[in-house]
């Protein structure tokens, strides 16, 4: 079981699920966004033109609606990015940082041409490359 817990953990925390459950989550808060813009600016703006008369009381709830699901979307946006940065910190706690790779190359003291590092004598300039201690 336990063994079946860490696979289930290992697949949840990969970075292709976490961004395919941020991209979920997103699109149904901006989806919000969508209706809310058709429903209080798009479909008043048609009844407009077909004569319907709107008071200034109910432009305002259009625009207080609209505003209120884009402040709903921005604060869902906002905790989506605390939480996946939380969990971004918990997987990386217990890994160790990596060790730099050991170089290659090396610098020929004489022409400054880079040499593979078990070089004995420069490619370029054809000089003796002293011993290393």
């Amino acid at each position: 079981m336990k063994k079946f817990i860490e696979e289930f953990k290992a697949f949840a925390l990969r970075g292709n699920v976490m961004d395919m459950a941020v991209g979920v989550i997103i699109g149904g808060a901006f989806s919000g966004i969508v209706t809310s813009l058709t429903d209080n600016f798009i479909t008043p703006v048609i009844s407009l033109i077909g004569g319907t008369r709107y008071t200034m009381e109910q432009v305002t709830g259009f625009v207080s609606n609209f505003l209120g699901t884009v402040v709903n979307f921005l604060i869902m946006a906002f905790i989506l990015f605390c939480i996946l940065k939380a969990v971004n910190k918990l997987t990386h706690l217990g890994q160790k940082p990596e060790e730099p790779a050991a170089p290659t190359t090396k610098v020929c003291p004489f022409c400054c041409s880079e040499i593979p590092v078990a070089a004995t004598k420069c490619a370029h300039c054809a000089s003796e490359m002293p011993k290393e201690e």
